[in-house]
């Protein structure tokens, strides 16, 4: 992980940079403020600011201010109930910016997820570094036969080593070539090519970076989906460790988020009838159950 001269510049200036404030913090939060969190190879992961903590979700759902004579247990409660029965303008009072350096292709997927405020890197202005995410040979697999978007059996031995020389050839190709049409030269009277056409010979291995701003609800959207131990791999990982980040930021409101998203599952109106002709000791096979093979073979992942 590289963060730059004027990012580490930054990040030692706001340290000592301590003033009082009368707004609400969250002591969990502050302890991860101007860290940056390494990521797969090159990335990182830091939070840049945020506001609210779980009295903010609180107060909006009660539209007072202060505590007043509630206890945390009742805040809790409530917050369990907001949760559990989906609402999401209270969670919406909080907000967080973080710091991402990511690949591209992962890049591609996380901007999906149209719930934020982004400013990306601009390889336009700027040259991007000679940095590219090759993965570990664990993480380096097979398509899957069973999912058309995940995947199988990890490669072995000859195969994964000949995979991996193709991606660190074919990113350092690329970038030499990058690097060849930018650079002009006068003896031949060469002009170099403009940086925002240059760029479009990368890889989509290479990493880039942004600040991305969104409200606690649509962050709790973002990872109840990268989060699952079905997501990829590659964005998995900033997913959790965002996780970690909201669990010390807001740890009420991230305890009903695990339980009624992370850890739950959902259930159809068929799952619900199956579950009452079940309990009612039918036998039930996918022929009778009334579903598609997909959703018995889901239905059946959970509920055996």
């Amino acid at each position: 992980m590289a963060l730059t001269d004027d990012q580490r510049v930054e990040i030692e200036t706001s340290r000592q940079n301590w003033q009082e404030t009368l707004r609400a913090v969250s002591p969990g939060m502050e302890r991860h403020l101007y860290t940056a969190y390494p990521m797969l190879d090159h990335g990182l992961l830091r939070v840049i600011d945020y506001m609210g903590d779980d009295n903010a979700i609180t107060q909006a759902a009660r539209v007072s201010y202060g505590r007043g004579t509630k206890a945390v247990s009742d805040d809790a409660g409530l917050i369990r109930y907001l949760m559990r029965h989906w609402h999401s303008t209270p969670f919406e009072m909080c907000e967080v910016k973080f710091h991402v350096k990511l690949p591209v292709f992962v890049a591609r997927q996380w901007i999906r997820h149209r719930m934020a405020n982004v400013n990306e890197y601009s390889a336009r202005y700027s040259i991007l570094d000679r940095e590219f995410y090759i993965p570990a040979p664990e993480h380096l697999a097979a398509q899957s036969v069973t999912n058309n978007q995940g995947r199988g059996q990890v490669l072995q031995g000859e195969e994964a080593a000949r995979v991996l020389d193709i991606l660190r050839e074919d990113a350092m190709r690329s970038y030499d070539s990058y690097q060849d049409m930018l650079t002009p030269d006068e003896e031949s009277g060469k002009l170099g090519l403009a940086r925002e056409l240059a760029r479009m010979n990368l890889p989509a291995n290479i990493y880039t970076q942004w600040y991305w701003k969104t409200d606690l609800h649509n962050l709790f959207n973002f990872l109840r989906l990268r989060a699952d131990s079905h997501a990829q791999y590659e964005i998995r990982v900033y997913a959790e460790k965002m996780c970690e980040l909201v669990r010390d930021w807001v740890p009420a409101a991230y305890s009903a988020f695990e339980d009624y998203r992370l850890g739950a599952v959902q259930l159809s109106g068929k799952g619900v009838d199956l579950i009452k002709r079940r309990l009612a000791g039918e036998v039930i096979t996918a022929e009778t159950s009334g579903m598609s093979k997909g959703e018995w073979r889901e239905f059946t992942s959970v509920w055996g």
